[in-house]
């Protein structure tokens, strides 16, 4: 996971020493209270000891995360999307998921701000395994996370895991395609939300990032192909196709759908659900690796990928504000509509998410801070 030029020790020790300068420096308040939140962007060339580093500067230029995390529990949300795959020769984590080290130094660094308990997140696809099985099996070792802060916790949120029900979570102002969805208990049992995500196009939704990574809260075991019909299956059954195309409903013990279900369109369908479960679960905070991804698509499945080296890594007090900044630097324009690179063939999930206020896409609106733009933007379609 770490490059051979860093052991993991070395790696987290040096986190440690980033982190301690960074604890030092004065607060600057936290900038979620502002409309727009603010966004920093951050040249990172390489994984290793300096992603705990530029993570560090980052999150000093929000404001700091003391007043944010400080004695309460944190969730952090991984996009580990489909299975352990490579493309072009490389591993997931250098092209469609997130990297360990851009997850380690999050929750080390959010241990260092006093957060009291951390629970890791994902839903692997099609699994009940714990999610530290999960991480063994894709070659990860679960120890770098969880020797990075105190009390680090896991969670496959596939399923019911270790809850005894599943939370219902409602959509203010009624939703889009639900008005309340039926998640695992640790999306509602936690103070603070972190997305953290990989910065990527796809197929359907026009960009995955902070947003879209929530896509994925929704369990396979009530959302998923395989799901029981009258309730929850006990452990998932396939992928969450239903969610795409509607071709059948969610348990009957889940909140039935909206008439917008009745569209088939996943272009439709897919940025509606999305926009739906981050106003149903807000993002606090958002952070998107850009070190190392990949063009056209989410993952290998969408084929004509191709491995890209932005070097940047991106953090945002708001998700569609921080969104909006990630697609910019992907050499899209955040405010295009369908018909229009990158939405194509799908609604923009930034434009609905806009539209539901839960912030703006307008990077004439967004204080962006740290590089500029204009120095860290690749076009990924030029590539």
């Amino acid at each position: 996971m770490v490059p051979n030029t860093c052991s993991r020790r070395k790696f987290v020790g040096t986190l440690g020493a980033a982190a301690g300068v960074w604890l030092a420096r004065p607060a600057l308040g936290w900038a979620s209270t502002t409309p727009t939140g603010r966004v920093a962007i951050g040249k990172c060339s390489e994984y290793g000891s300096q992603v705990g580093d530029s993570l560090a500067t980052l999150f000093d230029q929000l404001g700091g995360l003391n007043k944010l995390v400080n004695g309460k529990t944190v969730a952090i949300k991984l996009n580990l999307t489909g299975g352990p795959g490579r493309v072009a020769g490389l591993p997931a984590e250098m092209t469609y998921w997130v990297h360990p080290d851009v997850v380690a130094a999050t929750v080390h660094l959010l241990g260092k701000a006093g957060a009291q308990r951390i629970r890791v997140l994902e839903s692997p696809m099609a699994t009940a395994e714990p999610l530290e099985q999960f991480m063994l099996r894709a070659k990860w070792d679960p120890h770098y996370f969880s020797s990075a802060a105190p009390r680090v916790e896991f969670e496959n949120t596939n399923f019911l895991g270790q809850g005894k029900k599943y939370s219902r979570l409602s959509v203010p102002g009624g939703g889009l395609m639900f008005n309340a969805y039926d998640l695992n208990h640790s999306y509602e049992d936690c103070d603070v939300f972190v997305s953290v995500a990989k910065l990527k196009e796809h197929s359907t939704a026009g960009v995955t990032l902070s947003m879209k990574n929530c896509f994925g809260n929704t369990p396979c075991t009530i959302y998923g192909d395989g799901a029981g019909k009258d309730e929850p299956s006990l452990v998932p059954h396939g992928g969450r196709g239903m969610l795409h195309d509607g071709k059948r409903l969610p348990s009957k013990s889940a909140p039935p759908p909206l008439e917008a279900y009745e569209s088939k369109d996943p272009g439709f369908r897919v940025p509606r659900v999305t926009a739906d479960l981050v106003a149903a679960r807000p993002v606090h905070l958002a952070v998107i690796d850009g070190i190392h991804t990949m063009t056209a698509g989410e993952g290998p499945w969408t084929g004509h990928n191709k491995p890209v080296h932005p070097g940047v890594l991106v953090a945002g007090t708001n998700c569609v504000a921080t969104d909006a900044v990630s697609t910019a630097l992907m050499g899209f324009d955040p405010m295009a509509d369908r018909g229009t690179a990158p939405f194509e063939k799908c609604d923009s999930t930034l434009k609905l998410a806009e539209q539901l206020g839960l912030g703006t896409r307008d990077l004439k609106r967004i204080d962006v801070i740290g590089t500029p733009i204009a120095e860290a933007r690749m076009s990924f379609r030029a590539a």
